[in-house]
């Protein structure tokens, strides 16, 4: 037992990772709402078995018992849906195109299933289906059983699709155009597919109707097959790649892994993962807790994905999602910013710079072609969600250290949201900004809905504009009233209730506000998962709520008051049941406004509080299951709050340059950041029964306060941590021991 175990803790990262963590997801019920991404690290193509319908946001469901197809996605999430997809299927002895009628029975014991590899048995047609990705084309491995009748059939899908089979080349070409929104009127997704193997049947279908010996077809919902005779274990290789930009450059992105065997993919994605995902080494005997780890890490590295392409000059270029035109530079998508704004760009701004300097990049592009940051990108501008979180996104990026990029640019294109609506997607820019700007809030009584979130976001905004500009050297005048601003959210302070509620225009609120109802002038919540959204201010929060005692009693309330208040303020959604069944309460992990709350405790001399609940919801909320979430994981948002928790801290406000304690899970963590510096969190006696800190150490120092700094951290930090089985009341408790807040700095 000892040496499985031992054998177990030598593991590379890429060991640990499961893709199928919050698959077991349904329209009712998200227990992460993803699918399994067969993807290099932030790789514009990613594959995943097709358990679901065309269309169907839940393309792949660990409860389903059939594949359709093997899909290229760019799905974000089920509500999001897809663009840029087409499906390949291997089939034997029949030939039928009908989703429903080739989908093939399959057992998740025949299932292996890494981010670097797929491999799948089709039984119903003897056939064993691998794939290996780059970033922008795969490789197939089937083999097949010995049959004169081996095909492959490649769906393009409908909503205006086109297909030509290419014996010439042993090639299938065309391009999908099905797609959720977000795009220009040209978009297209070009595709190749080169097989290995000559073809002895060829035909093309539409409309459903199998045409053989017809080599093109363009229709509303048009596809391919190609066939052969095949040997017992016959293995045939098919090289697929695909671009936004023409067919051209799809056979560029060919050369990925036109020249490479299927071995040599899998190996390069394999050493590329453990890279990446060995950033962070652990130190620990608990393999369930590194499984959750690194799978949780796994999916902080997806999104927001490359949409841009190299050129045979080795050009960087992009097709524009927002103006439909072909331009140079870099363009990443597939993220919406009030999810990940929290804890995954301030992930990435730690650990792996380099590619969110790439990504600011992409932003100045995004505002230069349309106008504005992006807010919901998928792949152009979505209408969905809330804020302006775009400004959190670039500031805590120039604040934290990342250059190299059109910084000015940006800080226009901040200006310019707030105090700006986009014409036709109003959740980009400031909707209601006329009235937020002259009030101090959004009324609830001027037909803009979800009021409060919006006000308390654009607040905090704000304040990550007035400190983006500050480090910009910005006149004062210019950025004096981004710092009035940032304190807009007293406006919708109700000192009855102690919680922000909604207001109407003459200034009043309402005599029949239910903290507890959802929606209305909050967004997939209520008030108590609301109010804490002043994360640049905490301290003004605490003094609106009558001091430490008040506040810390108003968050222990949320843990108290029933899941199920508040059920029947509005017709059900998902979220709603994913905090009911939890039984924790008002409290909704499985979103993301309440996420950073249980840090709040720091703030008001109870730290340990922070400890038990940071701990509490690791251990009780996340798993390597495929029910591993608590609610949608949504683009690596509530994956990367793990990330950051079972280090040991939390960016409660990015913006600032500081990281709020928790209680670090593992008994000893090395970080090897950019620079070159490593940082370390040991905590030698750790223990599922000791979730509370006693001591810290700095760098050899005693240290007490609830955060560390981004500049420690980067300057290679050694924190030393005894753990307890009962909380240190005397630590942190003093207010040089608190995190930042604007109330301080004023």
């Amino acid at each position: 037992m000892q040496a499985q175990e031992n054998y177990m803790l030598n593991q590379e990262p890429i060991n640990y990772v499961s893709i199928l963590v919050g698959s077991e997801s349904k329209y009712e019920l998200s227990t992460g709402n993803t699918y399994p991404a067969i993807a290099r690290p932030w790789g514009m193509n990613f594959w995943t078995p097709q358990t679901g319908k065309m269309g169907d946001g839940w393309q792949y469901t660990y409860s389903a018992d059939k594949i359709r197809g093997f899909k290229q996605t760019h799905q974000p999430s089920p509500w999001m849906n897809d663009y840029g997809q087409f499906s390949i299927l291997p089939m034997t002895d029949k030939l039928v195109f009908d989703e429903d009628e080739r989908a093939s029975w399959f057992s998740h014991k025949a299932e292996v299933a890494q981010p670097n590899y797929y491999s799948v048995y089709l039984a119903d047609y003897n056939v064993t289906t691998e794939i290996t990705p780059s970033e922008r084309a795969a490789i197939f491995r089937f083999t097949f059983p010995e049959t004169d009748s081996s095909y492959v059939l490649v769906d393009a899908f409908d909503k205006g699709s086109y297909i030509e089979v290419v014996p010439s080349k042993n090639a299938i070409t065309g391009y999908t155009t099905r797609n959720s929104g977000g795009v220009p009127e040209n978009f297209k997704n070009y595709f190749v597919v080169v097989f290995d193997k000559p073809f002895e049947y060829t035909s093309t279908v539409s409309s459903g109707e199998i045409n053989e010996g017809v080599l093109k077809a363009q229709e509303n919902h048009v596809g391919g097959i190609i066939g052969f005779s095949t040997h017992k274990d016959e293995q045939v290789i098919a090289r697929v790649a695909s671009s936004f930009i023409s067919y051209e450059q799809a056979w560029q992105n060919l050369t990925e892994v036109e020249y490479k065997d299927f071995e040599t993919v899998k190996s390069e994605g394999r050493h590329l993962w453990n890279d990446v995902l060995g950033r962070i080494e652990i130190e620990d005997p608990n393999v369930d807790n590194l499984r959750t780890f690194y799978s949780a890490l796994y999916r902080s590295l997806l999104f927001p994905r490359k949409f841009h392409e190299i050129t045979a000059a080795g050009e960087t270029v992009h097709y524009s999602p927002y103006n439909g035109e072909v331009l140079p530079g870099y363009m990443y998508t597939d993220t919406g910013f009030w999810d990940t704004f929290r804890s995954l760009f301030p992930l990435l701004n730690l650990i792996y710079p380099s590619v969110n300097e790439e990504i600011q990049e992409g932003l100045v592009n995004t505002y230069k072609e349309s106008g504005f940051l992006p807010e919901w990108a998928s792949p152009g501008h979505r209408g969905i969600m809330v804020g302006n979180n775009s400004a959190s996104v670039v500031a805590d990026a120039y604040i934290k250290g990342l250059r190299g990029y059109d910084i000015e640019t940006l800080y226009e294109g901040m200006l310019h949201g707030s105090k700006n609506v986009h014409p036709t997607v109003s959740s980009t820019g400031r909707l209601g900004h006329e009235h937020y700007n002259t009030l101090g809030y959004i009324p609830n009584d001027v037909k803009i809905s979800q009021n409060v979130a919006r006000s308390l976001e654009y607040a905090y905004n704000d304040w990550t504009i007035y400190r983006l500009g500050k480090a910009l050297n910005k006149p004062k005048d210019e950025i004096d009233v981004f710092a009035q601003r940032a304190m807009n959210y007293k406006n919708l302070f109700n000192h009855e209730h102690k919680l922000m509620a909604g207001r109407a225009s003459d200034g009043s609120f309402s005599d029949s506000f239910n903290p507890t109802d959802w929606g209305r002038d909050f967004t997939e919540g209520n008030s108590w998962h609301y109010s804490w959204s002043v994360f640049h201010d905490p301290q003004g929060l605490i003094e609106l709520m009558g001091g430490n005692k008040e506040f810390t009693s108003m968050l222990d309330s949320v843990f108290i008051i029933p899941g199920s208040k508040g059920m029947d303020s509005r017709s059900m959604i998902h979220e709603m049941r994913e905090m009911q069944v939890m039984n924790m309460g008002q409290y909704a992990h499985g979103n993301q406004p309440i996420q950073h709350m249980v840090y709040l405790y720091n703030y008001a001399s109870e730290p340990w509080k922070s400890q038990y609940w940071a701990r509490e919801v690791m251990d009780k909320l996340y798993s390597a299951a495929p029910d591993g979430y608590c609610g949608d994981e949504d683009n690596g948002q509530t994956s990367a709050w793990y990330v950051f928790s079972a280090l040991g801290f939390y960016p409660v406000c990015p913006g600032s340059d500081q990281y709020v304690v928790g209680s670090p899970l593992f008994n000893k963590v090395t970080v090897t950041l950019e620079n070159g510096n490593r940082f370390e969190v040991n905590t030698p006696n750790n223990h599922p029964s000791r979730r509370y800190i006693s001591t810290m150490k700095l760098n050899g120092e005693s240290y007490t306060k609830n955060y560390l700094t981004h500049q420690d951290l980067m300057n290679g930090a050694k924190i030393n941590i005894d753990m307890s089985e009962t909380p240190n009341k005397q630590r942190g408790i003093n207010k040089t021991d608190y995190p930042y807040s604007f109330t301080f700095e004023k």
